[in-house]
């Protein structure tokens, strides 16, 4: 079965993302887009500054960009958010009251109780609170989250690793400068140079991570209660976010058994989801994000450099924070809200 979609701030860098990846989609047509006031009105070619390798698509060129109203768009039964968080603590509820389920990659909510922050192959049962939502809310439509581009590539590595009891999480990130947006970061800042520091980024990894691998008993989500601190860098790379982990469990493990709970660690069968969902490497200077960010359409989490250390297990992970980290992990949030009957 075919869903109309519509894309909320689709002149924008995970917008135009998720146009790239919704146009072929198999299950999804898009019918509707928008961004601000001064693009409204436009055809999308003429709004849109186009930034992607590819083609803008022939299907949407033409379509005419509306204001970011639940009154401004057609009927749709999905709506992909890439708004700035800003701007969607503002309007995506209006959405939803409108009745439209809405599959947001910004940043607002994330955290509330009754929003469902989701990656499919870890937490998707966490979907249930979409019943909790709309009981407390009293919304016709539904609002899911998919996490920070930094915690999306951890997560399902310590999803793997939890059957030894995770304990302590501490991570170091090297992220791209695509994970500022196109003007996030100047040339003269990055060039020759790594920063370290990214605002709100350490502070989103170690609160999502826990609502992720938390717990829903289908009234109300626990999350886990592994200690988890990060300290995020920016560093000059395009694409993919590369994040040395250092994880620690109640229960020993080895390097041979991290590597066999990663590897044989089971995705989800929805079109934008890889087999495997982790590719774990032997080679220790892998991954890498020039030659593994493109594995499996840009979906799959690399893993690699394991060893074992004084309290635990060390590894590297990696994975493209445009493509699995936002507009694919939107565009994977909405297949699962597909599959399990909320469109």
């Amino acid at each position: 079965m075919t869903h109309t979609v519509g894309v909320l701030g689709a002149t924008g860098a995970v917008g135009q993302r998720l146009i790239q990846l919704l146009d072929p989609h198999p299950d999804f047509e898009i019918e509707a887009l928008t961004a601000s006031s001064e693009s409204a009105g436009k055809p999308y070619r003429k709004a849109a500054k186009w930034r992607i390798s590819t083609p803008i698509p022939d299907s949407v060129a033409e379509i005419t960009v509306a204001e970011t109203d639940p009154d401004a768009i057609p009927d749709v039964d999905l709506l992909f958010s890439s708004l700035p968080s800003s701007v969607g603590e503002r309007v995506e509820s209006d959405f939803c009251e409108a009745g439209y389920v809405v599959s947001s990659n910004s940043s607002n909510q994330r955290m509330a109780e009754d929003v469902p922050l989701v990656i499919p192959e870890v937490n998707a049962d966490h979907l249930g609170l979409l019943e909790v939502q709309r009981d407390s809310r009293g919304w016709d439509g539904a609002m899911v989250k998919n996490p920070n581009c930094s915690t999306i590539t951890m997560v399902p590595t310590l999803k793997a690793l939890d059957e030894f009891g995770l304990s302590r999480v501490h991570v170091a990130t090297l992220q791209a400068v695509s994970g500022a947006g196109y003007s996030g970061v100047t040339s003269m800042e990055i060039i020759d140079n790594a920063i370290p520091h990214i605002g709100g980024e350490e502070e989103k990894m170690e609160s999502e991570s826990k609502k992720l691998l938390g717990s829903f008993d289908g009234a109300e989500l626990a999350a886990h209660d592994a200690t988890v601190s990060a300290s995020c860098n920016r560093i000059p790379t395009l694409d993919g976010h590369l994040e040395n982990v250092w994880a620690e469990f109640e229960a020993g493990a080895t390097v041979e058994d991290a590597v066999e709970a990663m590897e044989s660690y089971q995705g989800i069968d929805l079109p934008s989801s890889p087999d495997p969902l982790i590719r774990v490497f032997e080679e220790p200077e892998r991954p890498q994000p020039r030659l593994d960010r493109e594995r499996e359409n840009g979906m799959q989490i690399c893993a690699g450099g394991l060893r074992e250390s004084e309290t635990g297990i060390q590894y590297n992970c990696l994975a493209h924070n445009t493509l699995r980290g936002a507009a694919g992990a939107s565009v994977l949030n909405g297949e699962l809200l597909a599959k399990e009957g909320y469109l």
